[in-house]
């Protein structure tokens, strides 16, 4: 079989090879930009020679990048000895993607000769900047290309160490592991791909504050992500439930505010997070919200919070336990001032971003503020517009660039600079009218990424009426938004050229007030591997026809037990039923 390009790739001619194919789906998820393959065999072990721009690069299991900042050959060569270790030790047996009982009959025959794969020649073509490890959207050059010989010789091309990140991972996709020893082989040589993102921001928003998660839970979804080719993690770091964030010159406020000693994120823990992420080609964007919230901080600094706790709390706030900061009292400014000088030059060397969040900002909460008293938002908006623009000059001065949820500019008519990037939940008109209005914008509509809905209510209810009015307990955005549902959403439909290249990308949603470090990998995954393929190969392919589950599923069941055999507990595509033989029609409705 050979694939010229993408639009070949996923036509009707490629589905109906499939099913006649002795080779598993060719699953480099997200789908490559061009990507033509043969049939020989080739098979890959520890005697494999790496260059880098010409000269030997060592690499081992394990590898960390080592040095003050970033130095692009450290980060190849913890990306080289990374993936060498995925394709080598956690690989996997790829029974599931045969027809019933047919693996051994497909595999390559152990007793004939072998040809190894002996050489990779890494090419980096441009210097990496600064701006490489810390971008603002189109600064960083992630395109790449990888090639395969029948002859053993593997090549990659990048113009930064980024793009040669992903061009590793495609090129850890290529193999398995044969069932009858500790043999890795591709039945696909020879290989070519060329390939580069349709958006800038691929990402996902973690919430570390409703529940609390361990460094090594989110060390563990960024490695996700970078097997998924995603590149910003959105860390929702506070909010009115817990304070896990460590202040070193504002101490009480996780001392009072964390669930529990231990369950916080320290300074070092903090950096470490960051370079973690860098290494494997993700910025990680910090998000304190404000000015709603916020109401945990009223249990170390009472002076700076309104509402905190109110009841009954569904009258002042989205979730309990209400409090906002108070937004006309002279606390607040060195409140934050204080909290800002701390937090931002921790974050700054690592991000282009920070959040300043915006969202549910709930008026009748300032009918509590004693430097207020009033709900009327011809009071409220103009101490809202002096608000944020005090806070986003701060983060302005620390370097970043502002970004806000949709409410400030769109409900509250608070206007925010041209370089504030807005974070859209609210659906399609949302995205319509924000990059209508010249809003730069990402996207993260729940009626398709929030994947915490359709999971039942977190809130209880009293037998009697109140039993009896929500029964049976849905929570407010089911349903569950489904690998397919999340797989069909065009973050770009509907909008003008002009307005769609506003929309830097998106971000799924795993709020946390039912999930923790326990079930986040079932949560995320392999729904946000849906939304990483849309967000990198674009909802269309080459032809500009819609990829469709008949075209992902195959792929995507492939790559889920590539993500089992790393380590990332996956929920299953389909099962394994529909799964073998890799016939997307086996599971078909008719």
């Amino acid at each position: 079989m050979k694939f010229l390009d993408s639009a070949n790739m996923f036509s009707n001619v490629y589905l109906s090879l499939l099913l006649f194919a002795s080779t598993p789906a060719l699953a480099i998820w997200p789908a490559p930009e061009s990507f033509s393959t043969g049939n020989s065999t080739l098979w890959i072990g520890h005697q494999l020679s790496v260059t880098y721009n010409g000269g030997h690069l060592a690499w081992a299991f394990g590898y960390v990048p080592q040095g003050p900042g970033f130095s692009s050959k450290e980060i190849v060569k913890g990306g080289v000895s990374r993936v060498m270790k995925s394709i080598l030790e956690d690989n996997f047996v790829p029974w599931k993607l045969y027809k019933r009982m047919e693996l051994e009959s497909s595999e390559p025959a152990l007793s004939k000769a072998k040809t190894y794969i002996s050489e990779l020649q890494i090419t980096q073509t441009k210097t990496d900047t600064a701006k490489t490890f810390k971008p603002l959207a189109g600064e960083a050059d992630e395109s790449y290309s990888l090639s395969v010989g029948t002859n053993g010789t593997a090549k990659i091309e990048a113009d930064s160490s980024t793009g040669v990140l992903r061009a590793l991972e495609s090129f850890s996709q290529l193999f398995y592991k044969h069932s009858q020893g500790p043999f890795i082989y591709t039945k696909m040589a020879p290989v070519k791909i060329t390939d580069k993102p349709q958006y800038d921001h691929r990402g996902i928003l973690f919430d570390v504050s409703r529940n609390f998660y361990s460094v090594d839970s989110i060390f563990r979804t960024i490695d996700a992500m970078a097997y998924n080719k995603m590149n910003r993690l959105h860390i929702h770091a506070t909010d009115s439930q817990s304070w896990p964030l460590e202040i070193p010159s504002m101490p009480e406020l996780h001392q009072k505010g964390a669930y529990a000693k231990g369950m916080t994120y320290s300074p070092k823990d903090v950096t470490t997070i960051q370079e973690y992420a860098i290494q494997r080609g993700v910025g990680v964007i910090f998000e304190i919200d404000t000015p709603g919230h916020i109401g945990v901080a009223a249990l170390s600094h009472p002076e700076v919070v309104t509402g905190w706790n109110s009841a009954p709390w569904s009258q002042y706030c989205a979730e309990p336990p209400c409090g906002q900061l108070r937004l006309n009292d002279s606390s607040v400014d060195p409140f934050l001032d204080k909290l800002m000088a701390d937090v931002l030059p921790r974050v700054a060397p690592y991000s282009a971003y920070f959040h300043t969040g915006g969202d549910e900002v709930n008026f009748n909460e300032y009918n509590l503020d004693p430097t207020v008293g009033t709900n009327d938002s011809a009071v409220i908006v103009p101490l809202l517009q002096a608000f944020f623009d005090k806070h986003h000059a701060r983060v302005r001065k620390a370097g970043l660039v502002p970004m806000v949820w949709e409410e400030i500019p769109a409900s509250y008519n608070v206007t925010v600079g041209d370089d504030v990037v807005v974070q859209s939940w609210l659906g399609d008109a949302a995205i319509k009218s924000l990059t209508g209005q010249g809003h730069k914008v990402i996207t993260s509509n729940y009626n398709y990424w929030y994947l915490d809905c359709g999971r039942g209510q977190w809130l209880n209810f009293a037998n009697g009426a109140q039993f009896d009015t929500y029964y049976p307990f849905n929570d407010w955005c089911s349903p569950a938004k489904g690998w397919r549902l999340v797989y069909s959403y065009d973050p770009r439909a509907g909008l003008t050229d002009d307005e769609a290249k506003l929309v830097l990308g998106g971000e799924v949603a795993a709020w946390s007030e039912s999930i923790d470090e326990v079930n986040i990998d079932d949560i995320l995954w392999p729904r946000s591997s849906a939304a990483g393929e849309v967000l990198w190969s674009g909802r269309t392919d080459a032809s500009g026809q819609n990829r469709t589950q008949l075209d992902a599923a195959p792929r995507l069941a492939e790559f889920r037990e590539r993500m089992l055999a790393r380590g990332i507990k996956s929920a299953p595509v389909h099962m394994v039923f529909c799964t073998q033989g890799m016939d997307p029609s086996a599971c078909q409705i008719t």
